[in-house]
């Protein structure tokens, strides 16, 4: 593969090259595996396997380059990969900061041989300037699906439980070095529906943010590179021009929240999303909106979002 030039600095710009993970190749043959391997259901991974396909097929029909990881893993390291339940969740594996790729560290042993797989990967697909295995040497715990990145400015970040507030402090100087000049930290409540921050809140194109109702109680920590202090959530996202679409259904699913932005102007989001969450302000009414069957992955705990990791966005 010829070298990536990442580019990315916001959820919502073109996305233009984006990666993902094909499913394992073993079932979650019953309730009772599933519970003990922290999925909601048993998975037939052939169906999910044409969930992917379908997932994939609609990112290349709108013109966005898809790179599966997985076709490029060497023998020892596929033969193992492929019985790896969680390895389609690549939003957790890396995030780009503008023009940098900075790796994460897993936040469960269970998931940790994915991140040695693709790293190894990313470091023959970018230049050592770009991305370096040993930036992640100093983390404890730090998967990218607790991570915003809100404008060409600002970032906010969770620490739960698969996020360490040492690795937050241990990455931020990356953050500051690649032009961001606020990072806000919050502290999400560590349960099975909060376990990262992109089940809770996502951006909904420029300017708008999808987020749990109870997450308007919540304070966060915005740090800059001479201090910091402390901002309610509502008020640190108004400050960067977002405006709040809080929602209160308690029966909302991660497929409700867990979407991609292709554009500022088009979604990809589950079959299973309700979309009356997004009617509610103005400025989305006119959104596209491009359904995609992916309830199968999505047995696993996360959505699109999750199962996509971007490299360029225009």
């Amino acid at each position: 593969m010829d070298k990536i030039q990442p580019r990315c600095e916001n959820e919502f710009g073109e996305l233009k090259t984006v990666l993902v993970c094909s499913p394992s190749t073993l079932d979650v043959p019953d309730q009772k595996t599933a519970d003990y391997v922290q999925w909601e259901k048993p998975v037939d991974h052939e169906i999910a396997l044409e969930n992917f396909q379908a997932m994939k097929a609609a990112m290349e029909s709108e013109g966005v380059k898809v790179i599966d990881y997985a076709d490029y893993l060497k023998e020892d390291d596929a033969a193992l990969s492929r019985q790896l339940i969680n390895r389609i969740f690549v939003r957790d594996l890396a995030c780009v900061f503008r023009d940098r790729l900075i790796p994460g560290d897993a936040g469960t042993s269970m998931r940790a041989p994915e991140y040695a797989h693709s790293h190894r990967l990313f470091s023959e697909w970018f230049e050592p300037d770009i991305f370096r295995i040993e930036d992640n040497n100093e983390l404890k715990a730090l998967e990218y699906g607790d991570l915003m990145l809100l404008n060409k400015d600002a970032i906010l970040v969770n620490t739960g439980l698969r996020t360490s507030i040492e690795s937050i402090e241990a990455v931020q100087g990356k953050m500051f070095d690649a032009g961001y000049s606020e990072i806000a930290i919050i502290d999400l409540p560590r349960r099975g529906d909060t376990l990262h921050l992109d089940m809770n809140l996502n951006a909904v194109g420029e300017g708008v943010i999808l987020a749990k109702g109870y997450m308007r109680f919540l304070p966060v920590q915005v740090v800059r590179e001479g201090g910091s202090r402390y901002y309610m959530l509502g008020d640190f996202l108004r400050r960067h021009g977002y405006d709040i679409l809080w929602t209160d259904d308690v029966s909302h699913t991660v497929a409700d929240i867990n979407f991609l932005n292709l554009n500022p102007e088009t979604l990809l989001v589950s079959t299973k999303m309700n979309r009356h969450i997004l009617k509610e302000h103005p400025k989305r009414k006119q959104l596209r909106i491009i359904e995609v069957d992916v309830n199968e992955l999505e047995k696993g705990g996360g959505g699109i979002r999750c199962m996509t990791l971007p490299f360029i966005r225009a």
